[in-house]
């Protein structure tokens, strides 16, 4: 410890004069003082002198330099894997038993060396004081957040060595092999698990698409793996709702028996649908809990009905309806005006062909889809050019040899490269002469080139007529495209894509409820419940000052009540972990004299990925304990690892040494001893009447 000051040190010499001139004046020949001894005095004065040159010294702003020396012992972690597929094997009574206490008493002969910490990983890691609270129970394994968490955590810190408890099985995330390449310390391995080979079935994978639409067949791959099971024969089923909608008898050929089984489903119900796939199980089988898995697609009604109105017969409105009645989601119904009676209500979109015109305005027709809003897809002729208002603007006589441009900023859709490269290959287009008043709200997907010559004026373009979508295609002869994508590229893929995402985007309703609850149709069963909700004012602008409440229900009919918690100007639920099964959920806010209610539905899904591996994968274990100049070890040579980090000259205790500054003016003691002297000081002199 040493003292500095921000002033020359020299100046203390003033202090110390401070000091002496002050005690003198105070005390030589002070006649009060004559009765008193001159010991006395002397020490007074000393008294005095001491104060007032310290006080003198605190004006040169001393600090006080430490030198502070810590020492930090190493650190031992321990990663104790707490995942199920560890107490799938034969050994499961003793990992929940006699291996926990064997952890408990390696760390107490560790912590007499080292700092020991403990930490379980699985679904997440968490740091655990002790080995008991590991019940291996997680339905995921993901080793290589464990590297990722010690080295967020442990970058600064003497870490002696990583211990890894695992069977080497991971489910979840990267290699651990290489994601343990930013760790610098040496990394043990302790060998879980069993690496035998034993007779099992496992439904290794299937694999299937999350959404299928009503009335549609969706493809299903079953993967199927058998171990030492040759010459047996199992069978496959699928059911829904118990009753069987596949099955298929798998015979094993080989003890390494692997099969990939595709299948074919249809969706028959709108809504989450949950399928069982099973194989049956045999009796010779190590564990059964790899023979089942829990299917889940979510059925949407999304076929979208479409009315093609025309005023006469024209091979645009046969290229547009053979395009969408190659997608299955679309339902198209084609009539020439004159001959249409029905009501328009029931289509999601109309295509208008040279309607209206000048010989049919078609006003209550237009009026309806106003009405119903309706979106629709006008298409001008010779004769006929539309406002934004879906009204007549003029006939024009006289037309224009126009070809396609793309806008490459059109927003409203994305095109596929294949497509904007072979728009410059499609040919022109019959499109009326006139001056074209565009909105400023109008998106142009295609600009007239006319000649070599690119305009601004639109040969297809999209705007809103309220809240409702309106797009107009300026001409005729978009057959000819269609005609050209097949003699380019032997099919009519760019000009179905054209048509499709223009139909896509004019179909999708919009939402404009003021009450709306969001959250997924499934959950995993290790996944937080998290839901959250929008509530709208009648300007449509979002608030959040009502509550909202919500119950949610499960399969037994036992409700659960929550709150949502206002987050900005929305809300929030977190309810938490759920069992696995299906909930419903109902949710209700009142804004001013009103009353909002939400109901929608959600499935939470089992997590059976830890039951398909049982064979212990040790040489993944073995690789990455070589790698960091580690070893593996069996469960049984828990002393023998202790041993050999005992052994080990690069695990040593690390001394810090630390510069501290503080002022010297803060120390306490300073201030008490000041203030002793003077009170000593004013008592002996007011004794002896000298105050």
């Amino acid at each position: 410890m040493n003292i500095i000051t921000e002033l020359p040190i020299w100046l203390i010499i003033f202090c110390i004069l401070a000091g002496i001139a002050y005690s003198g004046v105070l005390y030589y020949r002070n006649k009060q003082l004559n009765e008193m001894s001159l010991w006395l005095t002397r020490i007074l004065a000393a008294f005095r002198f001491i104060v007032i040159t310290v006080l003198s010294f605190f004006l040169l702003s001393p600090i006080v330099r430490n030198i502070e020396r810590e020492l930090e012992r190493p650190l031992i972690i321990i990663a104790q894997d707490n995942s199920k597929s560890i107490v799938l094997g034969k050994d499961s009574m003793s990992y929940r038993d006699s291996y926990c206490k064997n952890i408990q008493n390696m760390m107490n002969e560790l912590s007499d060396k080292y700092d020991v910490m403990l930490y379980s990983f699985g679904d997440k890691i968490k740091k655990i004081n002790s080995p008991d609270s590991i019940q291996f129970e997680d339905k995921q394994t993901d080793i290589s957040s464990l590297f990722d968490e010690i080295e967020t955590r442990y970058s600064n810190r003497n870490v002696g060595a990583i211990i890894l408890a695992s069977d080497g099985l991971y489910n979840k995330g990267a290699n651990p092999l290489y994601t343990s390449e930013k760790i610098k310390v040496p990394i043990y391995t302790i060998a879980m698990g069993d690496t035998a080979i034993k007779k099992d079935i496992v439904l290794l994978k299937v694999e299937h698409n999350r959404l299928a639409y009503l009335g549609n067949k969706f493809p299903v791959q079953v993967v199927v793996n058998a171990k030492q099971l040759k010459g047996k024969t199992i069978t496959l089923t699928i059911s829904k709702n118990e009753t069987t909608v596949f099955t298929q008898t798998i015979n094993f050929n080989s003890n390494s028996f692997i099969s990939t089984i595709p299948i074919l489903l249809e969706a028959k119900e709108v809504g989450l649908q949950r399928y069982k796939v099973k194989l049956s199980v045999l009796k010779e089988e190590i564990t059964a809990f790899n023979n089942y898995y829990d299917m889940y697609i979510d059925v949407l009604d999304a076929r979208q009905k479409i009315l093609i109105l025309g005023n006469d017969p024209h091979p645009d409105i046969a290229a547009i309806k053979e395009s969408l009645e190659a997608n299955q989601n679309y339902e198209v119904e084609s009539y020439n005006i004159d001959n249409f009676n029905k009501s328009i209500k029931k289509y999601n979109l109309v295509i208008l062909h040279q309607i209206p015109n000048s010989s049919n305005p078609a006003i209550k027709l237009i009026n309806e889809i106003k009405a119903d809003k309706i979106p629709v897809w006008l298409f001008s002729g010779a004769n006929s050019i539309f406002d934004n208002n879906l009204s007549l603007v003029y006939n024009a006589q006289k037309t224009n040899e126009s070809e396609p441009v793309l806008d490459q900023y059109f927003p409203l859709f994305t095109l596929s490269d294949e497509l904007r490269k072979g728009v410059k290959d499609f040919p022109s287009i019959v499109a009326p002469f006139g001056t074209y008043q565009a909105d400023n709200n109008d998106n142009v997907l295609f600009y007239q080139r006319i000649g070599m010559v690119e305009t601004k004026t639109p040969i297809m373009s999209f705007t809103n007529d309220g809240d409702n979508k309106v797009a107009i295609f300026y001409g005729e002869g978009i057959w000819k495209w269609r005609m050209k994508d097949f003699a380019i590229h032997n099919n009519h893929n760019l000009f179905d894509e054209y048509i499709s995402k223009t139909v896509q985007y004019l179909s999708v309703k919009v939402d404009k409820s003021f009450f709306k609850i969001i959250t997924p149709s499934t959950f995993q069963e290790n996944e937080t419940i998290i839901m959250e909700a929008e509530v709208y004012n009648e300007s449509y602008e979002l608030i959040n000052k009502p509550e909202v409440n919500s119950t949610i229900t499960n399969s037994e009919n036992k409700k659960y009540s929550f709150a949502f918690s206002k987050t900005g100007n929305a809300y929030r639920l977190d309810a938490g972990l759920m069992p696995v099964g299906d909930y419903k959920v109902d949710a209700q806010v009142n804004v001013g004299s009103k009353i909002y209610r939400q109901h929608t539905e959600f499935s939470i899904i089992p997590l059976q990925v830890e039951n398909i591996n049982t064979v212990a994968d040790h040489q993944l274990l073995y690789n990455i304990a070589q790698k960091h100049d580690g070893e593996l070890v069996s469960t049984n040579e828990l002393n023998k690892l202790i041993e050999k980090l005992n052994n080990r000259d690069d695990i040593k205790t690390v001394s810090y040494s630390q510069n501290k500054l503080s002022e010297l003016i803060n120390l306490k003691w300073i201030f008490f001893l000041l203030l002793a002297l003077i009170s000593i000081e004013w008592f002996i002199r007011k004794r002896n009447g000298a105050y």
